[in-house]
């Protein structure tokens, strides 16, 4: 799962990149990185891994794991090649889903590119050169099925309306992923890769002082109206904060923590809601050396699921013992769960959810 981070200069991009790469496990500066993306592996936060660790007495748990790209220079006129848009752009084109930081904070001594604190312009800024980008490509694909089209099969002239609608909607300035369609329209769309049809979730960047009351802060109300319309997600963080907690060690975090009255940062919320964002779920692995959590798609079946972990699972599947761990935790032992019909025997249609404790059954 790979995440891009962009944002004007001076949003606090670069600090919240900073505390995710102080946070993460692994990281890594490119060469010229004034060009090239800054990245960081950082480790999706799950207690469940911790707790049952200690229920089977094991000292290994091996988290999943999200890859944020740090993605600089994104200014106006990028979609024209300004400031190597270009370049930025097809690394945009390359990740998942997009963390957009917008400033929301006032500061004498952090001077805005723009001359002052509007988080619409801001975002319209960078949507637009999206956008731009997406009309681009648009138009080159209309070309193409336009020619398709003149035989008259049916195919192309409804592929050809439904570019035609896109592009109508790009032109109206709103990005794809607010547009309604069908569902076998959305993965058509989605296999174009359109800059402006990826989930965003939006960073509202707020000063110190309006963590504890966000409610004085001015600009967040009009910022919720705005991408509600846009369907796309929201989260309000203090980027220089986040620097600051990422430094600290686990007992200084967890006492710093408790007297903001918080119980997890929010380097933690946004990993937790940038993998709810692309709609992926985690399932638990449990043998005589480690607790693991392994990413998948909601809605992967379990056959699939065991092809997370050898493509032998999936091509020998024979069933999957199930227990959540819900249920597990609540008994206290997998023998509890078993002796008390918790465990379940699930086939080649069950659909894996969200904590599933499982144990895969193959034959190769």
């Amino acid at each position: 799962m790979k995440l891009g981070i962009v944002g004007l200069p001076n949003v606090g991009k670069s600090t919240l990149f900073n505390a995710i790469t102080k946070a993460g496990a692994e990281s890594a500066n490119y060469p010229f990185c004034t060009i090239e993306p800054n990245v960081a592996i950082v480790d999706v936060p799950d207690e469940r891994l911790n707790r049952l660790a200690k229920m089977y007495g094991l000292n290994k748990v091996t988290y999943t794991a999200i890859e944020f790209v740090d993605i600089a220079g994104l200014v106006k006129g990028a979609s024209k090649g300004e400031g190597l848009g270009n370049k930025f752009l097809s690394h945009i084109r390359e990740v998942d889903a997009i963390i957009h930081v917008v400033r929301c904070f006032e500061d004498p001594n952090v001077a805005h590119v723009d001359g002052s604190i509007d988080p619409i312009r801001d975002i319209e800024t960078i949507n637009l050169e999206l956008i731009f980008a997406d009309i681009e490509l648009l138009e080159k694909r209309i070309e193409k099925v336009k020619k398709q089209a003149k035989s008259g099969e049916k195919k192309y002239l409804e592929e050809l309306g439904f570019l035609n609608g896109v592009l109508r909607h790009l032109e109206s300035n709103r990005p794809v992923r607010s547009m309604e369609m069908e569902p076998e329209w959305k993965k058509y769309a989605e296999g174009l890769f359109l800059l402006t049809s990826k989930p965003v979730l939006y960073c509202a960047n707020i000063s110190e002082d309006d963590l504890a009351d966000t409610a004085e802060n001015p600009y967040l109300e009009e910022l919720k109206t705005y991408i509600d319309k846009e369907k796309a997600e929201l989260m309000v963080i203090c980027a220089k904060i986040e620097e600051e907690i990422a430094q600290l060690d686990d007992d200084e975090r967890d006492l710093f923590l408790s007297e903001m009255g918080i119980d997890e940062s929010g380097l933690e919320r946004l990993i937790k809601k940038s993998y709810k964002l692309l709609g992926l779920i985690s399932f638990i692995t449990v043998n005589d050396k480690e607790v693991r959590a392994w990413t998948i798609v909601n809605g992967t079946k379990a056959p699939q699921a065991a092809g997370k972990i050898h493509s032998d699972f999936e091509r020998g599947f024979i069933r999957a013992e199930v227990v959540s761990y819900d249920d597990l935790i609540k008994v206290g032992s997998y023998n509890a769960a078993k002796e008390q019909g918790l465990v379940r025997s699930e086939g080649k249609d069950y659909v894996m959810k969200d904590g599933d404790v499982t144990l895969f059954r193959f034959n190769v």
